[in-house]
């Protein structure tokens, strides 16, 4: 296993693969409420909520995605997010984060 990043990939670069370890970059785009999944899309110099089904779903693909290459171990990286920088709010990776932690996932 590596011990360095090598390359960065989108969903689209890594499907079909399997890979020995991963590091995924949680973004704003799913974010977790507390009780239910929101769906976002950045347009502009802004967040927009997804409304229509069929973006939402190739939104929770793009995940699934990126979430299932690794076959010996995975980081998934929240970002703290930013109280400058309006567009990464902290309030888009808290719960999140919460999540995936009571999950199990540990925090590093």
């Amino acid at each position: 296993m590596s011990y360095y990043l090598e390359d960065a990939a989108t969903e689209f670069q890594v499907q079909g693969l399997e890979l020995d370890g991963t590091c995924a970059t949680w973004e704003g785009a799913l974010r977790f409420n507390g009780s239910v999944w929101k769906f976002h899309r950045f347009r502009g110099d802004k967040w927009e909520q997804v409304h229509k089904p069929d973006l939402r779903g190739y939104l929770r693909n793009a995940y699934r995605v990126l979430l299932t290459r690794a076959r010996q171990g995975m980081v998934i990286f929240v970002p703290p997010g930013s109280s400058s920088d309006p567009t990464r709010k902290a309030a888009f990776y808290d719960s999140t984060f919460d999540y995936l932690r009571d999950l199990g996932i540990p925090a590093l």
